[in-house]
């Protein structure tokens, strides 16, 4: 062959292999805990039209539903090592990082409505509890909702009573603990993916969900009884690992912080309505009583469960906790 033609080959080869290679999509593998159908996996599903559409394909977002890579308490190891790059954990997973300002979110009785919700997520308060999070490694993206929170065992739980030594499950959450302690009920932290199999053979009595986890994983076939309660708040922070965040084009970051926000705003809708339907569901299966509190049944709830408020204040921080409460304040 010709010097000169093969040089060309040569050439032509190793630039259609460069050229190859640049055209490698950047992938973000997603994991989360829950169904593809509850409300964070739509969202999920979602963001993942978005990003892959406006990026034009350069972005391919994988999607590791129903803890099928890692459940809760190995997803956050597995983002700031680098093997997954986007998770969406409940706000009480950062306590065990050291991080335990979140758990404000789960205070019992904290938020009033979704609007004072919003205005906290959305608002100074949200974004400065997200930014403590890049001492961790993690950059926050945005806050996901998964809507308030029922109660479930096979006994009615309308008054506080009812709840003396029944083993409740909870996520790994300090103020959740307390939240049972005050009830009488005995807490156990436990995995998410492990809750059904536990309701089915006894080994827990009841929990605590909104109304589209407790039914996209069919916790409602082994509880005879729900309690409309709304007494906790269960969302969402969106992460991803701060290097291959800051890693990525200008470009690419600002086309995916768009979908991000839109798909915010679609997990914020979604939410409400999936729980609606969920709750519906629940009725309509005849496996499962649900019960409504009455004001004065609501009214003892919320004085067994206030002073946690103050208990766990300490611990949360009280400048994070009067923060979201002068927000609050300011709907009112």
């Amino acid at each position: 062959m010709n010097r000169f033609v093969f040089i060309f080959v040569l050439l032509a080869g190793l630039f259609g292999n460069y050229a190859a290679c640049a055209q490698e999509p950047i992938v973000i593998k997603f994991s989360h805990v829950v169904t593809s159908d509850a409300p964070k996996g739509k969202a999920a599903e979602y963001f993942k039209r978005l990003a892959e559409k406006s990026t034009q394909g350069k972005v391919r977002v994988e999607i590791y539903p129903n803890s099928v890579l890692y459940k809760d308490r190995e997803e956050l190891e597995a983002l700031q090592l680098g093997a997954v790059q986007m998770l969406a954990p409940t706000m009480a997973k950062f306590g065990p990082l050291g991080i335990k300002d979140f758990e404000v979110f789960d205070l019992p009785y904290l938020f009033p409505n979704k609007e004072a919700l919003r205005r906290v997520k959305h608002g100074p308060v949200g974004k400065m509890l997200l930014k403590k999070l890049q001492a961790k490694g993690l950059t926050g993206l945005a806050y996901w909702d998964n809507g308030f929170k029922v109660m479930s065992a096979n006994r009615p739980l309308k008054m506080p009573e009812d709840f003396k030594g029944l083993r409740m499950r909870i996520q790994d959450s300090r103020v959740l603990d307390a939240q049972m302690r005050a009830l009488g009920a005995i807490p156990e932290a436990m995995v998410f993916s492990d809750v059904y199999s536990a309701l089915q053979k006894g080994v827990i009595d009841g929990t605590e969900n909104p109304p589209s986890n407790l039914y996209t994983q069919r916790m409602h076939e082994v509880q005879k009884h729900v309690t409309v309660s709304n007494h906790g708040y269960l969302g969402y922070a969106v992460i991803v690992n701060t290097k291959f965040w800051n890693g990525l084009p200008a470009e690419i970051r600002d086309k995916l912080e768009e979908a991000m926000w839109e798909t915010t705003l679609y997990a914020d809708r979604i939410a409400e309505e999936e729980n609606a339907r969920a709750l519906d569901a629940v009725k309509r299966s005849g496996k499962t009583q649900v019960h409504t509190l009455t004001p004065a049944e609501a009214a003892a709830w919320r004085a067994r469960l206030l002073p946690v408020h103050a208990e766990l204040e300490t611990r949360i921080g009280k400048d994070t906790v009067n923060a979201v409460k002068r927000e609050i304040r300011r709907l009112q």
